[in-house]
């Protein structure tokens, strides 16, 4: 008899992590993270993770199928979808689209299939839930037919997490998700924002691909393009080069040399004046996408925090929404700074939008989606 619990991974450049959750209860049986995978490889990384669940009495029969997050998907995949060959073969092709977020996804599904012979592996992609935008969002005035022959849209990223916090958030103010029009911040080292109207998103900041939109880690977020051009032409950087730049060495680690907010704050409190200026641009940023998407939803019921950053840092929700009370915004200074875990309301009770912080769990939404696929 099959089981029921899924295990879901989430495969990254040198690392993977992974959870077994019991997709109706919610419950984590057993999770865990396999590090520096660019040098032991993944066949190891998964046998690493094989011992740890056989060791938190986890067996192979208690699993019903193996759920793997996939960045992105491309106009092709739009929904949960069993993988087979032909599937693998299509992540591998959208590697162009996401040549560091695709190839660990499909080397940890290959080691998974191998591991996991018996069991359905299954693909979530965080672009899905954005590929029915609005067309006046998700299109680029670029030359039409170039765009269509190079597949160039807005597909934008963090869809799981995006979809489940809203419905947390609406299940959290006992409100029915169609009927709202939600902000959500998705805020840790990648990081991005989506403006939802009836359970569905009409706008979000990431892009083509995971570098557009909010200031992130190693990320700069939004760029005049000219800026790439210029720097291809006399800037003494090659394609490589220029990759490189925009992933690895910009955002806040190009501007104050830290990538962990938690570091970033504590160098702003010492008055580092690099730390300083890459948190006032941070929020700067978010202040001008929260704007943006209460223009775009003509005002809004809720604002969630969610990521990382956006749990734990009272300080960025603060200071992000400081000085928006006329557009309806108040965010009460108690309730931010109490320490807490869960969901739970941080605006006063006057405020006209709801401001919350809601954890992420796109493990729990990813085995959802499994089970509801197979079943």
């Amino acid at each position: 008899m099959a089981g029921r619990d899924v295990l879901v991974l989430n495969a990254g450049s040198s690392s993977l992590k992974y959870q077994v959750v019991d997709p109706a209860s919610g419950d984590v049986l057993a999770r865990g993270q396999a590090d520096r995978i660019e040098t032991t490889g993944f066949e190891r990384a998964l046998a690493e993770m094989t011992d740890h669940l056989g060791s938190a009495g986890v067996r192979p029969s208690d699993l019903r199928a193996v759920g793997h997050r996939v960045v992105h998907g491309g106009a092709r995949f739009v929904q949960p979808t069993v993988i087979d060959d032909e599937v693998l073969s299509g992540i591998d092709e959208l590697a162009r689209l996401a040549p560091l977020h695709n190839p660990p996804a499909a080397a940890g599904i290959r080691q998974a299939r191998r591991a996991y012979p018996d069991l359905p592996q299954v693909a979530v992609f965080d672009t899905a839930w954005f590929a029915d935008l609005p067309a006046a969002a998700a299109t680029y005035a670029l030359d039409s037919a170039t765009a269509a022959r190079e597949e160039i849209r807005r597909y934008g990223m963090h869809g799981t997490s995006h979809r489940f916090v809203a419905h947390e958030a609406a299940r959290h103010l006992g409100r029915d998700v169609g009927s709202l029009g939600q902000i959500v911040l998705h805020l840790g080292n990648g990081a991005s924002a989506a403006a939802i109207r009836h359970g569905r998103p009409v706008d979000t900041s990431m892009g083509f691909t995971p570098l557009e939109g909010l200031v992130m880690g190693t990320r700069a977020g939004d760029l005049d393009a000219g800026i790439l051009l210029h720097l291809l032409r006399h800037g003494d950087l090659d394609v490589d080069g220029l990759e490189d730049l925009l992933h690895h060495r910009s955002g806040l680690q190009g501007l104050a040399g830290l990538h962990d907010f938690r570091d970033l704050e504590e160098a702003v409190g010492a008055g580092d004046e690099r730390a300083r200026l890459a948190y006032a641009v941070y929020c700067h940023r978010l202040r001008k996408y929260v704007g943006g998407y209460l223009a775009v939803l003509d005002g809004a019921d809720v604002l969630t925090f969610t990521g990382g950053v956006g749990e734990h840092s009272a300080l960025v929700r603060a200071d992000s929404l400081r000085g928006l009370d006329r557009l309806g915004i108040e965010v009460d200074a108690g309730r931010n700074a109490a320490p807490a875990t869960g969901p739970r309301r941080i605006s006063t009770d006057a405020s006209r939008v709801a401001v919350l912080v809601v954890p992420t769990n796109e493990e729990l939404a990813i085995a959802r989606d499994v089970a509801a696929l197979l079943d």
